[in-house]
C-alpha cells in the first residue's frame, strides 16, 4: 500500500485526507478543530492518535497547505515578528516608508499608512549604485559592509533583507553582500531581492524582499517542528508545500522563499476544482468555498486557473477586493481569488446604527460558534443555519462533534432578536440573507467584473459550510448548475493531491515589442527553463516529467501596470511571432479593460517561465449503481427546514450520502448529510448523483 496524505489547516478546522495512490480510494477523511497559537500541535494530535503504524509507514508524500506566514503578518498566530535588517543602496533607505501615492481611504484624514515591517532603525544604508542597465556607477564599499555586519552582531539580529537599485539588471553587488555575511554569521537567513523578485519598481520588490526576509526564521521553525512530528512517528516521505500560485513546492524551498505561501490555504480549493472540471471536461467552472473563517470564489476556465502578480498582504479588504495601499506589496504569482469574511463561523452583530451586520469578525475555533459550548456567545452564521434546521441538531462529523441548538436561540434573541426587535427565527433569517448577499458579490468579482457571464458557468461548490449555500448563491446569479464533490468539506486537502511541483522564475525585459529581437527573447527563456530543470532534477524528477509554461508580462509604453499573457502557443523564431503575441496582448486588455489600443506601441516588462514537476494524480473511484429512487436504507428520516420559497419551515427528507448511490436522484427540498459537510437541495432544484458520486444539483 502506497498513501498520499493532504493536510490543510485552516482558521477552524484541521482537514486531513489519506488516500491510496494506486486505487484513488480515500481510506481515512479526518477534521480536528485547529489549534491556532501552534498550528501544527492539531497534525500532531492526528498523527499519534488517528492513523495506524501500517498507515504511517506507507505514507509515501506530505502535501501541505498553510496560513502560518499570512497569520504571523497579521498577528493572529502568537509569534513575535524576528529581527529583521533591511540593507540598501544609500539614499533609498525609506523606500518602505515613502511607498505609492495611493490611499485606500481617499477622504479619510485620519488614516495611517501600514507601519514598515522593518522599523527604521533596523534599515541600513551601503554605498553602491548600479544604473538601469546593470552597468556599475559606484562599487561597493567594504567599510559599509563591516559596519553593517557589526550592527547585525550586535542586534543579533535574525534575517537579513538586501534591495540595492537596479540589482534585477545585475544582482552582482547583492551577491557580494551575501557571501561576505555567510562568511561573518552562520545561522543569518539572507533574502536577496535579485533572488526574491528580479522585477524593476524598487518599492514592491523591496517590500516583496522584506516580507521575505522576515517570514524566513517563521516557517523555517514550522517546517521544522512539522519535520520532527513526522520523524516520531516514523514518516520518511517528502514533505510539499501549496504555494500561491496552485504549485507545490519542496519544504527546503520553501524555507528559502517564504513569501511564495502566503495563499496557500486558498490556492489548493481552486487546484481541486481545476482537476474535477478537466475530469467532467466543463470548460468554465466558478471555485466556491466557504470554509469556518471566509468565502473564496475564484475561476478555472479552459483547464486554467486565472492568476494575478499584484498582490498585499494584510490589507483590508471591502466587499471582497484588497484594498490598494492598505497592506504590503509583494510581486509573486497568486491564484486569482476574490475573499470575504463570511464563514460558518463569522459573528453577527447590530451596529450603532441599529443595522444588523454580519462578520468580518469570526469566532474562529476557540471559542467557536455559540452551539459549540466551548463559551462563545456570539452568534455566527452556523448558529443562524441550526436554528434554520439545516444542520443535525445532534451533532457534527457524523455526531461526533456535539452541538447545542438552545445556544444558539439564545445568543441570536440576546444579541440580535431583543435588539432589533425580532424573534430568533427573523433574526436567523435575516443573518443567513445578508452572509448571502455578501457572498455572492465575489461571485460578481471573479465574473462580470472580468467581463465573463456567470449564467454560463457551473459553480463547484465546497468547504463545510459551501454546499448549504451555494443553490441560493447560483440562483442569484443565474447559474443552473451546482456540483458538489465527494468530500466537499475536505476538499481543499483533496486538491493538495491533485497538484503539481511547481517554481517561477522571472526575467527583465522593459523593450518595446518592435526593438525585441526574437532569438535573444528565445534564449532568455530557455536559459530560466535551463534553471527550472536544474531546481526539479533536485527534487527528483526526470525530464519527461518537466514541462514549462511561458509567459510575459505586457502593457502599452506608458502604462503603469502590466497584464499577464500565456506564450506557450507562440514559437519566437520570428517578427511574425512577436506581432501574434501582440495581438494577444490587446485582446486581453479588450477583455478586462473593454478596450484596446492597437496604434500603441507595447512593451515586454517581463518574461516568467513556471517550471512544472508533474506528479501522478490519484483517480477517482466508481460508486455503486443504484436506480432513480434512493435507497431507502439512505433515508434517515425527516426534520423542519426553513426556506425562503415557502417563508416558511417545510418537513424536510434528509438522506446519510454514504448510502447515496449512482444514478440516484433528489428532488428538492431536501438535505444530504455527510461527516465533513451538509448539502441543502432548496424547492425547484433537483439533485443527480454521478457514477463517482458526485452531486449535480440543476434548477428545475
Amino acid at each position: 500500500m502506497k498513501l498520499s496524505i493532504g493536510i490543510d489547516i485552516g482558521g477552524t478546522f484541521t482537514d486531513i485526507i489519506v488516500q491510496n495512490k494506486e486505487t484513488g480510494e480515500i481510506i481515512k477523511r479526518i477534521k480536528v478543530s485547529t489549534t491556532p497559537k501552534h498550528p501544527e500541535n492539531a497534525i500532531m494530535d492526528v498523527f499519534k492518535g488517528k492513523l495506524t503504524k501500517e498507515e504511517k509507514e506507507a505514507i509515501q508524500q506530505i502535501y501541505h497547505a498553510t496560513t502560518i506566514a499570512t497569520n504571523a503578518l497579521l498577528g493572529q498566530v502568537h509569534l513575535e515578528l524576528p529581527k529583521t535588517v533591511l540593507i540598501t543602496t544609500k539614499g533609498f533607505r525609506d523606500v518602505l516608508e515613502i511607498g505609492r501615492q495611493r490611499r485606500p481611504s481617499l477622504y479619510d484624514f485620519f488614516f495611517d499608512r501600514p507601519k514598515p515591517v522593518i522599523p527604521r532603525r533596523f534599515r541600513l544604508e551601503v554605498e553602491e549604485r548600479m544604473n538601469y542597465k546593470g552597468e556599475v556607477i559606484v562599487p561597493i564599499n567594504q567599510s559599509d559592509l563591516e559596519r553593517t555586519s557589526e550592527f547585525i552582531a550586535r542586534e543579533n539580529v535574525k534575517s537579513v533583507a538586501v534591495s540595492f537599485l537596479h540589482s534585477y539588471a545585475n544582482p552582482r553587488h547583492e551577491q557580494i553582500v551575501k557571501q561576505y555575511l555567510e562568511q561573518h554569521h552562520k545561522n543569518l537567513y539572507i533574502s536577496l531581492s535579485s533572488e526574491v523578485s528580479p522585477e524593476h519598481r524598487e518599492f514592491e520588490r523591496t517590500s516583496t524582499t522584506a516580507i521575505n526576509a522576515v517570514l524566513m526564521p517563521i516557517v523555517s521553525r514550522y517546517i521544522n517542528s512539522l519535520e520532527k512530528i513526522f520523524a516520531e512517528n516514523n514518516v520518511k516521505a517528502p514533505l510539499f508545500i501549496m504555494q500561491s500560485n496552485g504549485g507545490v513546492s519542496s519544504a527546503e524551498h520553501i524555507q528559502k522563499l517564504p513569501v511564495s505561501i502566503i495563499e496557500s490555504g486558498p490556492s489548493a480549493g481552486v487546484v481541486a476544482t481545476r482537476f474535477l472540471a478537466e475530469f467532467l471536461g466543463l470548460p468554465s467552472v466558478i471555485s466556491f468555498d466557504m470554509g469556518g473563517t471566509t468565502a473564496k470564489a475564484g475561476t478555472v476556465i479552459d483547464k486554467t486557473i486565472s492568476l494575478t502578480t499584484e498582490y498585499e498582504v494584510g490589507g483590508e479588504v471591502h466587499s471582497g477586493r484588497i484594498t490598494k495601499g492598505s497592506g504590503y506589496p509583494v510581486r509573486f504569482p497568486f491564484v486569482d481569488l476574490a475573499e470575504i469574511s463570511s464563514g460558518g463561523g463569522s459573528i453577527a452583530w447590530v451596529d450603532e446604527g441599529n443595522a444588523l451586520r454580519v462578520g468580518p469578525i469570526s469566532a474562529g475555533a476557540d471559542p467557536g460558534p455559540a452551539c459549540y459550548g466551548k463559551g462563545g456567545e456570539n452568534p455566527t452564521i452556523t448558529d443562524a443555519n441550526l436554528v434554520l434546521g439545516r444542520i443535525n441538531p445532534r451533532g457534527l462529523l457524523n455526531e461526533t462533534f456535539p452541538i447545542y441548538p438552545h445556544l444558539s436561540e439564545k445568543s441570536i434573541n440576546e444579541k440580535i432578536g431583543e435588539p432589533l426587535g425580532l424573534s430568533v427565527i427573523e433574526s436567523a433569517i435575516g443573518i443567513i440573507k445578508i452572509a448571502n448577499m455578501n457572498m455572492s458579490r465575489i461571485l460578481r468579482i471573479v465574473t462580470v467584473e472580468r467581463g465573463l457571464d456567470p449564467r454560463k458557468f457551473v459553480m463547484v461548490a465546497f468547504g463545510g459550510a459551501g454546499p448549504m449555500h451555494a443553490c441560493s448563491l447560483a440562483e442569484e446569479l443565474g447559474i443552473k448548475e451546482v456540483l458538489i464533490p465527494e468530500a466537499p468539506g475536505l476538499f481543499s486537502a483533496m486538491g493538495l493531491l491533485f497538484t503539481d511541483v511547481m517554481h517561477t522564475f522571472v526575467k527583465s525585459i522593459r523593450r518595446k515589442i518592435d526593438e525585441v529581437d526574437p532569438g535573444e527573447l528565445n534564449k532568455s527563456f530557455e536559459e530560466l527553463e535551463s534553471k527550472g530543470n536544474r531546481f526539479l532534477e533536485e527534487e527528483g524528477f526526470s525530464s519527461e516529467n518537466v514541462i514549462h509554461q511561458r509567459l510575459a508580462d505586457l502593457r502599452y509604453s506608458g502604462q503603469g501596470f502590466e497584464l499577464l499573457v500565456p506564450l506557450s502557443d507562440i514559437n519566437l523564431n520570428d517578427k511574425d511571432s512577436l506581432l501574434y503575441l501582440r495581438k494577444l496582448f490587446d485582446e486581453k486588455h479588450k477583455s478586462v479593460y473593454g478596450y484596446s489600443m492597437e496604434e500603441e506601441a507595447v512593451e515586454i516588462v517581463n518574461i516568467r517561465v513556471n517550471s512544472i514537476g508533474i506528479i501522478k494524480k490519484p483517480v477517482l473511484r466508481k460508486i455503486k449503481q443504484g436506480n432513480a429512487k434512493p435507497p431507502k436504507a439512505a433515508l434517515k428520516g425527516h426534520r423542519n427546514v426553513f426556506f425562503e420559497q415557502f417563508n416558511d419551515f417545510e418537513k424536510t427528507p434528509v438522506f446519510e450520502r454514504a448510502r447515496l448511490k449512482a444514478g440516484n436522484v433528489i428532488e428538492g427540498p431536501a438535505i444530504i448529510e455527510q461527516y465533513d459537510s451538509t448539502v441543502v437541495i432548496p424547492p425547484n432544484w433537483t439533485g443527480h448523483i454521478d457514477a463517482f458520486g458526485i452531486i449535480h444539483i440543476k434548477r428545475v
